[in-house]
């Protein structure tokens, strides 16, 4: 067990199923560890329900988005350890000592759904691909990318909060964020149930959404990942219709200078933006290691 757990809830119109949650973790957790509902202008009660059921309710005037809801709970936290998980019904509290059986050997503690245990075979699809991209990105193995249901020091995500979105995509963010930066991320299997009531997410808008926050943090932690890619397919796209122009015409053609000029120009702006990531990394962690405890 942590010495100290703040228990962050993101809900907007979760009525049938934030209450018993609440109940349900103060259970598993303890009278000692701190319950945070954030209640994201939600038209249906749910926030009273949590403050019925025991938890500290942050009410939104109106709806921000679960990323700013999540930023919320973190910032007004008062534990040293944060476990995030949904208030839909999806996350068993009965699994949070699982992650908490991890906490201080991993800085990032996951919980990994099975491929099969998803919402429905296209979301499964889709979380395999950004697992497989997060894990190119990063060079480590990523298990599951998008899962709420996540453990960590406060103060190690402090400084990633500016880059949450304020809608979804922050599980994406953290796992990125954490990676690139040199913390330990471990992972531990769950069972997931179907969520009640209707799902926010959006396949098609949100799944963009997931693609556009990986690309962010790539060039924000590794730029080279993302420009070495592109640089080399307009280097190599340059040289073969220069190889065919040269066979067919004997001439080295404009369309075949545009093409290497752009590879390398594409790897310079590559490399200048390595240079500034690093930079932007040397100075994050210099004087401000991170406080474990």
């Amino acid at each position: 067990m942590v010495a100290s757990l703040s228990v962050v809830v993101p809900v907007r119109n979760e009525r049938g199923a934030i209450g018993p949650l609440v109940q349900k973790v103060r259970q598993v957790i303890g009278p000692s560890a701190e319950i945070i509902v954030v209640d994201d202008g939600s038209a249906d009660g749910s926030g009273e329900l949590a403050a019925e059921a025991g938890a500290r309710v942050i009410a939104h005037p109106y709806s921000i988005g679960n990323g700013a809801s999540v930023r919320r709970g973190i910032r007004a936290a008062r534990g040293g350890w944060v476990l995030l998980m949904d208030g839909d019904g999806q996350h068993d509290p009965d699994q949070i000592p699982k992650l908490l059986a991890l906490a201080g050997r991993y800085d990032l503690v996951v919980g990994a759904r099975s491929f099969w245990r998803q919402a429905g075979l296209p979301r499964a699809l889709a979380n395999w691909v950004y697992n497989c991209l997060a894990s190119y990105v990063t060079q480590q193995p990523v298990k599951d990318l998008t899962s709420g249901f996540r453990l960590f020091r406060k103060a190690d995500v402090i400084p990633f909060l500016s880059l949450f979105p304020n809608k979804f995509s922050y599980p994406a963010t953290t796992s990125l964020a954490f990676l690139r930066s040199g913390y330990s991320v471990g992972y531990t299997p769950i069972t997931v149930y179907r969520r009640k009531g209707v799902s926010k997410l959006s396949w098609w808008k949100d799944g963009v959404r997931f693609f556009l926050i990986i690309f962010k943090i790539t060039t924000l932690y590794a730029p080279l990942r993302v420009f070495f890619p592109i640089s080399f397919a307009f280097l190599v796209s340059g040289m073969v219709y220069y190889e065919y122009t040269y066979l067919t015409a004997h001439r080295f053609t404009n369309m075949g200078v545009l093409l290497v000029t752009t590879g390398v120009l594409i790897f310079l702006m590559g490399l200048i933006a390595e240079s500034i990531a690093e930079l932007r990394f040397q100075q994050h962690h210099h004087g401000d290691a991170p406080i474990h405890g």
